[in-house]
């Protein structure tokens, strides 16, 4: 019985162990949501200043624009990013996504070559079918994105250079209300009709049309390639902000059941503490009343032995 108490003495030190662990990772969760949530905001007002100088640009009289001509779509070769984690512990976030990518990809013709960012959602892309052709590690810091948006717009270029790609497409979990998340996709190239009318959408926010200086190409290339990189930049902050969300809302489930298991173990190893107590008792009453009837019976003996 003592093996049997201390035996869950050693789950009640673990658990407790377990659970300083759980509130360390919750902590650098809940820290790590605060920084990539305040580069996406940050981003958010950038982007849109990007986006508002591509409005002006080619809404210019006579800016020439970098539209491509649209090919057979059968014949286009896809280029996707996807937006994973390289660590465990964050619930259905790389499960979700690798399927969202099957599903999509699955209804759009051409040939398809993925780059996955973070090895758990490369090994999921795997187990549904599709094999990434590379492998980038997800980003541990805000400061960290900015080289790795700089290695897969180059590794994604040299693909359109050699004519294996035409269209790219990003891949990641955005941010919702609370620890929930959603798979979604954006399409980045080519710069075709398709993304010159979903420019055309975008109003001026006032009646003051804008006007281009000097010579619009130069202008227009340069946000163009400040457009490609922070949709880059701010699709991995997202993605890295819903991990980390997910990973919290684990933590929190880790924790209530860790609790749940100490209140049982503690009810359990009390329950069986008692129990050894209340045995010892029993053994010590039946003790003293064992001694006190043989000294009852001895002091009788002596007095009819007196008698006599």
């Amino acid at each position: 019985m003592s093996n049997t108490a201390e035996s869950l003495r050693r789950k009640i030190d673990g658990a407790g162990k377990l659970k300083s662990v759980v509130r360390t990772m919750k902590a650098l969760a809940a820290s790590s949501i605060g920084q990539y949530e305040a580069a996406v905001r940050s981003l958010a007002d950038y982007y849109r200043t990007v986006e508002l100088g591509l409005v002006a640009c080619l809404g210019q009289a006579g800016t020439a624009a970098p539209v491509e001509r649209a090919g057979r779509t059968d014949q286009r070769g896809i280029g996707a990013v996807v937006f994973g984690s390289d660590q465990g512990l964050v619930g259905q976030f790389n499960d979700l996504l690798a399927d969202f990518v099957a599903n999509t990809l699955a209804a759009l013709p051409g040939t398809k070559h993925l780059w996955a960012v973070g090895e758990r959602v490369h090994a999921r892309l795997t187990d549904v079918g599709l094999q990434p052709i590379g492998l980038f590690t997800v980003p541990n810091s805000v400061n960290a994105i900015t080289q790795l948006v700089g290695q897969l717009l180059t590794t994604c270029e040299a693909h359109r250079e050699k004519g294996e790609i035409e269209q790219v497409y990003l891949f990641y979990n955005r941010p919702g209300s609370g620890p929930n998340y959603e798979p979604v996709s954006q399409r980045l190239l080519p710069l075709d009709e398709t993304w010159r009318r979903e420019l055309h959408k975008i109003r001026w926010p006032t009646e003051n049309l804008p006007e281009v200086m000097n010579e619009g190409g130069p202008t227009l290339r340069a946000l163009v390639r400040e457009y490609l990189f922070v949709s880059f930049f701010k699709a991995c902050a997202e993605s890295l902000a819903s991990e980390n969300a997910s990973r919290l809302a684990a933590m929190q489930r880790a924790e209530k059941n860790i609790d749940e298991l100490l209140e049982d173990l503690g009810r359990t190893f009390h329950s069986l503490r008692q129990k050894t107590i209340d045995e010892e008792l029993f053994d010590v009453i039946a003790g003293f009343e064992l001694l006190s009837g043989d000294q009852s019976g001895h002091k009788r003996k002596k007095n009819r032995e007196a008698r006599s």
